[in-house]
C-alpha cells in the first residue's frame, strides 16, 4: 500500500511539472514581450523533458544575448550545433556575440560557416562583410556587401560600408558612388559625408568635395579635417582663402592640411 502511494506521489509529481512546461508558441511569446527572464525559466521547465529542443534552446539562448548573458547564450548555440551541426542560427549567434566583443578572427569562422549554410539570408552576408572588413579583407568584404545587397537594397548601411571597403582597397570611383547612394538615404551622416567629400577631392570633382566639407563644417565647426580639405579644395580651386583656412587647419593640427601648406601655399 506505501509503495502504490509513492508510486501515485511521484506520478502526481511529474504530472504536475509537465502540466507547467511552456509549449514553444507561449515561451516566444513570452521572448517577444521582452520577458526574457520568464522565458529563459519556461525553456528550463520545458528541457526537462524534451531536453534536444532546439527551438526552444534558441530561444533561451536569444533570450540571454538580450540580458547580455553572453557565455550562456554561448553555451546554447554550442549544444544546438552540437545536436544539429548544420544549424545555421546558432553559427550566425556565437559569431555576433564574438563580433561583438570584438574577437574578429573567432568571428569570422562561425559567421562564415552561417553565410555558407545560408547564402540567402541577408543578415548573415552583412555581417560577413562586417567582419571582412574588420580584418582588413576589403575585396571579400566588398563581394558580400554586394550579396547583400542584392537581397536587401533599401538597406543604408551596405551602401555605407560598401564605400569604406573600396576606399580602403583604392577604388575612390566606387567608394564616391557608394557614399553617394548612402548619402541619398541618410542625408545627415558626417562620416559618409566626409568619405564622400574626400572621394569627390581625390577624384578631381572639387565644388562636389566643397559641398560635403561645408555641410560637416556647418554641423561640426570643429572638424579639422574638414577645414583642411576645404581649404585644398579651394587653393586648387584658385582661392586665396584656401590657404588661409589650410593655415589654420595645421596649426590646429592637422597632419593632412601640414603636408599640403607649402605645396599649395607657397
Amino acid at each position: 500500500m506505501k509503495r502504490l502511494v509513492h508510486f501515485f506521489t511521484i506520478f502526481s509529481s511529474l504530472f504536475l511539472i509537465f502540466s507547467c512546461t511552456a509549449d514553444p508558441i507561449q515561451i516566444e511569446a513570452l521572448y517577444e514581450a521582452g520577458k526574457y527572464e520568464e522565458a529563459i525559466s519556461a525553456v528550463n521547465r520545458r528541457l526537462f523533458f524534451h531536453g534536444t529542443d532546439i527551438k526552444s534552446l534558441h530561444l533561451r539562448a536569444r533570450a540571454y544575448e538580450e540580458l547580455e548573458q553572453y557565455n550562456e547564450a554561448m553555451e546554447d548555440y554550442d549544444r544546438i550545433i552540437s545536436i544539429d551541426p548544420n544549424y545555421a542560427q546558432a553559427h550566425a549567434g556565437i559569431g555576433k556575440i564574438l563580433f561583438k566583443k570584438e574577437h574578429f578572427p573567432s568571428a569570422e569562422l562561425y559567421i562564415l560557416k552561417a553565410s555558407s549554410l545560408d547564402p540567402k539570408n541577408f543578415d548573415y552576408l552583412y555581417l560577413a562583410g562586417r567582419s571582412q572588413l574588420m580584418l582588413k579583407n576589403f575585396e571579400r568584404a566588398e563581394i558580400f556587401f554586394k550579396q547583400a545587397e542584392k537581397l536587401n537594397p533599401d538597406y543604408s548601411q551596405v551602401y555605407f560600408y560598401t564605400g569604406m571597403a573600396r576606399a580602403n582597397r583604392g577604388d575612390v570611383n566606387g567608394a564616391a558612388a557608394s557614399f553617394n547612394t548612402y548619402i541619398m538615404k541618410e542625408p545627415d551622416n558626417l562620416i559618409a559625408r566626409y568619405n564622400r567629400g574626400f572621394a569627390m577631392m581625390k577624384i578631381g570633382y572639387l565644388p562636389w568635395a566643397l559641398e560635403d566639407f561645408d555641410f560637416i563644417l556647418t554641423k561640426n565647426p570643429n572638424h579639422i579635417e574638414a577645414l583642411a580639405k576645404k581649404g585644398i579644395c579651394m587653393a586648387k580651386m584658385g582661392n586665396p582663402e584656401g590657404c588661409k583656412l589650410i593655415q589654420e587647419a595645421a596649426n590646429k593640427g592637422s597632419d593632412y592640411a601640414i603636408s599640403h601648406l607649402e605645396k599649395l601655399c607657397r
